[in-house]
């Protein structure tokens, strides 16, 4: 039999690893005196765990598994807990519990967990950025890092929480709002944390329109080297609006176009210009008037004082202008047949 003490060891890894697991063969570490990370290519075993736990050697967690995670953490790298707190706030708004660690150094971390099966790391990347930009905190660094990893590729590791030798010091350790104090019982913290399922990542990106930014095409034939480079990351129905102009609905594809021209990181100003060389094309039916200066300034202002994730895919101004290649459309539909199969099962 186990004596008691081993048992509690082997009960906090056992529940430490259910929120802090990713890679199997990997992890990362640092000199805590220098601070100095390295990777260390070796499995991650319970003892290396029970070393990060009692203080005796950092590990550092590879969350991304090919394309999915069990968990995501932003790094808020400051003191100043307003971005955080603020975060945490919008979180809870779309029904997402998001927990707050003291990172080793400065700043904090806001963890979400996921269950065991993991979520598709795209999926939760995405609301996590929309949820940062509509804080205008968009450069916020976000762990994972990227929305996939091949074979024989690791991705960037993050400092798990509870390293022995910091939690004296209220370092790595999670934080009970609206306090900020770190909470008395670390462990029973961890039991009682919530594990979101892919399907509320699902609905907050549906809810939302929150669509993967189109990707990269080259231009045809006869399109030559116009829009060669950052205009061609615009989706193929604001292509078409800004080459052909419109014949209605004006003042919503004005908008629309301001939108996507602010998330190509156009100025304002180049943006109303791009939109009034635009309003020069359109031929408006039923006898309207081509929209004027100071509606295209309006539009284009709100549409870049606002956060807008959305491609406005439904709507009836931009229908007409959709392509079954856009990788929206694409994402729409695999979200529509993934909803389908789960209500089948």
């Amino acid at each position: 039999m186990l004596g008691r003490n081993e048992r509690k060891s082997e009960d906090k890894i056992r529940l430490f690893r259910s929120f802090f697991s990713g890679l199997t063969d990997v992890y990362g570490t640092y000199d805590p005196a220098t601070g100095r990370a390295r990777q260390v290519k070796s499995p991650v075993t319970n003892k290396v765990l029970l070393a990060h736990l009692t203080g005796r050697q950092p590990y550092g967690v590879y969350l991304l598994v090919k394309d999915k995670t069990r968990a995501i953490a932003v790094d808020f790298d400051t003191q100043d807990r307003t971005p955080l707190i603020e975060f945490v706030a919008r979180a809870n708004h779309y029904g997402l519990k998001a927990y707050v660690e003291r990172s080793k150094t400065k700043g904090y971390h806001s963890w979400f967990f996921f269950d065991k099966q993991g979520v598709i790391a795209r999926k939760a990347r995405l609301v996590v950025r929309h949820i940062l930009e509509e804080i205008e905190q968009p450069q916020t660094e976000i762990f994972p890092k990227q929305d996939g990893i091949g074979a024989n590729m690791y991705g960037n590791f993050i400092n798990a929480p509870l390293f022995g030798s910091l939690v004296p010091e209220g370092k790595t350790v999670f934080l009970a709002p609206p306090s900020f104090h770190p909470y008395p019982n670390q462990w029973d913290f961890l039991e009682s944390a919530k594990k979101h399922t892919e399907s509320t990542l699902d609905e907050i990106i549906e809810l939302n329109e929150l669509f993967p930014a189109p990707q990269h095409q080259s231009p045809s034939p006869n399109e030559g080297n116009a829009g060669r480079g950052t205009l061609f990351s615009l989706p193929p129905c604001a292509r078409k609006m800004l080459r052909d102009g419109v014949s209605e609905f004006q003042r919503i594809v004005c908008f629309r176009l301001a939108v996507h021209l602010k998330r190509l990181g156009l100025p304002h100003d180049v943006a109303v210009a791009a939109l009034k060389i635009w309003a020069m094309k359109n031929k408006p039916t039923n006898g309207k008037g081509v929209i004027r200066e100071p509606e295209i300034l309006a539009q284009t202002t709100y549409a870049y004082e606002h956060v807008y994730s959305g491609y406005g895919c439904d709507s009836p101004a931009i229908e007409p202008f959709c392509e079954p290649s856009c990788s929206v459309r694409k994402w729409r539909a695999a979200q529509t047949r993934n909803s389908s199969e789960k209500a089948d099962c």
